[in-house]
């Protein structure tokens, strides 16, 4: 059980105090309402959201959210807080133009790796029907045709001359 669900049994715990109360310098009591989401052992995870948005202004987003959702809510502030320490000026836009153009310039490569596919399977096909072609020749010159002919040039021109072509 968590202390604070002690608490509510009427148990009483040492409270540790949360991160947020520490840095604040104030008694952390156990109806904190950073104590949930700041937790002690994770003293930068508010240090960052304090530093970006105060902690007055931290308290009152997280009282304007259900309580359903404001454990999300801190895990949007945290992130949008890192994200705004990394850069002051776009923040999380940033992070999310620059995931854009990673993506633009994948598409990119992945069309031309596909028109090189394209082109490497054309040229498998043009050289399987090469190789076939000559497989096929090969099997033709192997079958026994009789005795061979041929004419070598000085048969030509004597052929020529018997039917009556100049040479």
């Amino acid at each position: 059980m968590g202390s604070q669900t002690l608490a509510r049994l009427g148990i009483r715990t040492h409270h540790q105090p949360c991160a947020a109360c520490r840095m604040l310098r104030r008694r952390c009591d156990s109806n904190c309402i950073l104590a949930p989401y700041f937790p002690g052992d994770e003293p930068d995870k508010f240090a960052g959201v304090h530093k970006v948005f105060g902690a007055s202004n931290v308290i009152k987003l997280i009282q304007m959210v259900e309580e359903t959702n404001r454990e999300d809510a801190v895990k949007a502030l945290v992130y949008e807080a890192r994200a705004r320490l990394r850069d002051p000026v776009y923040g999380s836009t940033g992070t999310i133009f620059q995931l854009q153009r990673m993506v633009q310039d994948l598409k990119l490569q992945l069309k031309s790796t596909n028109a090189r596919v394209l082109e490497l399977q054309q040229q498998k096909d043009q050289l399987l029907g090469i190789f076939i072609n000559v497989d096929h020749l090969d099997v033709l010159s192997s079958v026994d045709h009789g005795p061979s002919f041929s004419l070598d040039y000085e048969d030509s021109l004597a052929s020529n001359l018997l039917i009556g072509k100049p040479h």
